[in-house]
């Protein structure tokens, strides 16, 4: 009983409670999650990607937009108090809902070749009730526009360089966004007292304050494009890495300011 319980204790502290309390991620669920990510990546291509024989391009990231914006949405109204917490809202269990969602929609898409419209048209069709509670629910619209700002001023020297220095246009997507994401962290952190919930990002965020993120987020992208380019020789499934950072980077690009917007 003592060790049953002493492995409830630690499921519930590290895992289960973060998910209801928005405390932040540990070394715990961050090594898990992490983990679970990338096992969900290679698995993703290898299944889905390859199977219906998908081209990683500008396509698959403009489908694959309004079903994050539902999950996204969704996961912000339960932190706006919106819509009651459910694991499969609560991160990481909206991953897998989007996912399950999305798939079906993709696999018919390519089979009817209607790709990327039939995938568009299902994610504006299952985010359209969240963004209603969303728009009906606003109590802070300039947080947004603050969010706004910070992306404008962060991806200006990204646009600068690629004027100059040119590298994968995918993966200036996935920069873009990158920087959007960190707009709204940095609004969140330096305007209204919010706290960096990631592990290693809160630490520097602590430390040295929320503009630290910046040059760490660059340093990161950096590391991972170059490794990708290095590692990965096949075109399509380089772009696939750039790809599911794009995806990393929009979900909570997308969440962070709508949870500001709701007061949350």
């Amino acid at each position: 009983m003592a060790l049953s319980q002493s492995i409830y204790d630690f499921l519930w502290n590290y895992f289960i409670r973060p998910m209801y309390t928005r405390e932040g991620y540990n070394p715990y669920n961050t090594a898990l999650y992490g983990f679970l990510l990338g096992v969900g990546v290679i698995l993703t291509y290898d299944h889905i990607i390859k199977r219906f024989n998908i081209k990683v391009d500008e396509r698959l990231f403009y489908a694959v937009i309004p079903m994050v914006l539902f999950g996204s949405t969704t996961r912000a109204l339960v932190d706006g108090k919106v819509l009651s917490p459910n694991p499969w809202i609560l991160t990481p269990g909206i991953f897998f809902t989007a996912f399950f969602l999305i798939v079906p929609a993709l696999a018919v898409d390519v089979k009817l070749n209607l790709y990327p419209k039939l995938t568009v048209a299902w994610g504006l069709i299952v985010s359209a009730y969240p963004l209603y509670l969303f728009f009906t629910h606003i109590v802070r619209p300039e947080a947004y526009a603050y969010t706004l700002l910070y992306t404008i001023a962060f991806a200006l020297p990204v646009l600068v360089f690629y004027r100059f220095r040119p590298f994968e246009r995918t993966f200036l997507y996935t920069v873009l966004v990158h920087t959007f994401d960190l707009g709204s962290t940095v609004v969140a952190i330096h305007r209204y007292n919010h706290y960096e919930v990631h592990w290693i990002e809160g630490i520097l965020a602590n430390h040295f304050g929320p503009f630290i993120l910046y040059p760490w987020k660059l340093l990161i992208l950096a590391v991972v494009y170059y490794g990708v380019r290095y590692f990965v020789k096949d075109e399509n499934e380089r772009r696939y890495w750039y790809f599911a950072m794009f995806v990393l980077g929009l979900g909570p690009g997308f969440r962070d300011p709508a949870q500001l917007v709701l007061g949350a």
